[in-house]
């Protein structure tokens, strides 16, 4: 299982994951988080103009979507032969451990940045504390130049 947030070092994490799932022909949980959204189009988690950046549109078309779905394309040209799109609600930490757990999964893997500005503001250090939470292996990916 691989977490991302969209991010390029994130996608470099679930590069490396699918590598891995390919040399032990493993299925892939290709993952990310985000808050409770309702489904409804022209709505954004962080409004359009505010202090945080641009936009950040989180329903109707979704980032978590095109995340998900461009993730799991790197994750296929990496070499995967299966993988699983997963949007989770909630924190991501508390959101990967407990998929991992519910998935059984036997590696999660995360980058050693991989939040955007904003994100990395609000949820603090993921990495760190997906390794000290996790009750599976955890590989922590170098996705830095």
């Amino acid at each position: 299982m691989v977490g991302t947030d969209g991010s390029y070092t994130s996608m470099r994490a679930v590069e490396r994951a699918a590598a891995i799932a390919a040399d032990h022909g493993a299925h892939l949980i290709v993952a990310t988080a985000h808050a409770p959204v309702r489904e409804e189009k022209g709505r954004y988690a962080i409004p359009p103009g505010s202090d945080h950046g641009a936009d950040y549109r989180m329903v109707g078309e979704t980032p978590f979507r095109s995340i998900l779905r461009d993730a799991s394309e790197r994750a296929y040209k990496a070499g995967a032969n299966k993988v699983v799109e997963e949007s989770i609600v909630g924190h991501p930490v508390d959101a990967l451990v407990h998929l991992a757990e519910e998935a059984h999964a036997d590696l999660l893997v995360v980058g050693n940045v991989g939040l955007s500005k904003v994100a990395g503001r609000l949820l603090g250090a993921v990495p760190s504390e997906v390794s000290r939470r996790a009750k599976t292996d955890v590989l922590i990916v170098h996705t830095t130049d």
